[in-house]
């Protein structure tokens, strides 16, 4: 299955135009949140019509820069991964919106405890013993995708323990922009691909016989 996601898209969606044979390609499109910059259903709306339009299948979280009502019209869509896991074509995705608090304010914002709770909602509505995919846009902490640029890890305690606990094959997250990149926590890949604008994507194929991992651009 090829999976494929796309962070921090901060509400421009003129680039998922270049986007369309990627988005047709995969076999899952995912939004690994800030899907808008501060906005509401509308400007998500601009932002996951044309995925839609174009990918098989679509999930997505909502980030710390989506305010509230962005959930909402992901619910409407049933797109909405945030708190919530389902099985597509034998494989798991579970989801977690929004960020822990920062020094901005910002409108989507998480406790530690939030976090964990919501990571056990949605590990409770899938079925042991198949393929996990984690979408969180909230990184794990002390990888090479939780550093900010003064070299501090940002990253949530409670979705590291999550991944040490359950191995997901791999943990798609964003939120911190300058950690692009790929790393492990155990057997589970983490990849950030970093700001859309940037015109990087993360790419997985996760077969049977052969696994690949990778920060793609266009």
């Amino acid at each position: 299955m090829i999976v494929i996601g796309l962070t921090d898209i901060h509400g421009d969606s003129a680039i998922i135009e270049d986007m369309g044979d990627i988005l047709a390609k995969a076999d899952v499109a995912l939004l690994v949140g800030d899907i808008t910059n501060f906005g509401k259903e509308a400007e998500t709306c601009k932002v996951l019509s044309p995925v839609i339009q174009r990918a098989r299948k679509v999930f997505a979280v909502s980030g710390n820069c989506d305010y509230r009502e962005v959930d909402s019209y992901l619910d409407a869509q049933k797109v909405n991964l945030h708190g919530r896991g389902v099985v597509y074509n034998g494989i798991a995705f579970l989801g977690l919106g929004g960020s822990l608090v920062t020094p901005f304010q910002t409108p989507n914002e998480l406790t530690e405890d939030e976090i964990e709770h919501y990571l056990d909602q949605g590990y409770s509505q899938i079925p042991s013993g198949i393929p996990l995919v984690l979408v969180s846009h909230q990184p794990p902490v002390e990888t090479r995708c939780d550093r900010i640029s003064s070299g501090e890890h940002v990253g949530s305690i409670a979705v590291r323990r999550f991944i040490e606990k359950h191995c997901p094959v791999v943990c798609f997250t964003g939120h911190i922009h300058e950690s692009t990149g790929i790393d492990r926590v155990g057997n589970t890949h983490i990849i950030n691909p970093g700001m859309l604008t940037r015109r990087y994507y993360a790419y997985t194929n996760i077969d049977e016989n052969r696994e690949t991992f990778e920060v793609r651009g266009f």
